[in-house]
């Protein structure tokens, strides 16, 4: 309501040297916000994984259901980079390869897609959704292990596997998302063959923190209510 007074005064001030055609639309809050969303955990993630990426300078790049309109057009500003997703992306976007895939099932897997695939992946604020139906996926409560372990067959010896993802005390919000125990994620990465060598904690208050992976602190990270978790894991030679 703050703004009202002076969206009228602007309007009146405006209206007196404007003669054409013009409604009312007032925007009553925007003067009073910070010059762009910085302080969102989708804004940190998009921004550090894709800065890491650009230094790391992998052979090639492969997503898995991370916002096109983030994340992915980040990456395809500076390289080029493979996305797959449950769902059907139907514009041609320069600089993005796109592949309709279910993770959780392998077969569904285009066939030069196997062991080995790329040496960089990515999964930003996704793997909470597999096994839930939100997307049109199918129902699986193991949904997340089995997209864990097939990303894990994507990536090379010495990959960089990067996933951020709700973390907090475990629970399944249906249909919306899974919040991770974080210990969840590190012991089916594990399983999986690949370690984890930094976690990252994103928050609103405090933005991105690197934290400590020891069994103390990871503890710790079990019992918010909700926190975002930025891990990024080595995939161990075998």
């Amino acid at each position: 309501m703050r703004g009202l007074p002076v969206y009228l005064r602007d309007w009146a001030s405006f209206r007196k040297d404007f003669a054409g055609k013009m409604k009312f639309m007032p925007c009553l809050h925007d003067r009073y916000e910070e010059g762009g969303a910085t302080k969102s955990e989708y804004f940190w993630q998009d921004l550090l994984v894709a800065r890491a990426i650009y230094a790391a300078k992998p052979v090639k790049h492969v997503d898995i259901g991370s916002r096109v309109d983030g994340f992915v057009a980040h990456v395809a500003s500076f390289r080029e980079i493979e996305v797959f997703d449950v769902r059907s992306i139907s514009t041609a976007v320069p600089g993005v390869m796109f592949r309709q895939a279910d993770l959780m099932n392998p077969a569904s897997l285009p066939t030069t897609a196997g062991r080995g695939y790329c040496d960089s992946l990515s999964c930003l604020h996704a793997i909470e959704h597999f096994g839930l139906g939100r997307y049109g996926d199918p129902v699986n409560p193991q949904g997340y292990q089995h997209g864990i372990a097939n990303m894990a067959q994507l990536l090379q010896s010495d990959g960089t596997f990067y996933l951020s993802t709700p973390i907090g005390y475990e629970r399944v919000e249906f249909n919306a998302n899974w919040v991770f125990d974080p210990r969840s994620i590190v012991c089916c990465a594990e399983a999986a063959g690949m370690m984890l060598q930094k976690l990252i904690l994103i928050t609103a208050a405090n933005g991105p923190q690197e934290v400590a992976i020891d069994t103390f602190r990871l503890a710790e990270l079990a019992l918010p209510r909700y926190q975002l978790g930025l891990f990024i894991f080595t995939k161990s030679k075998r």
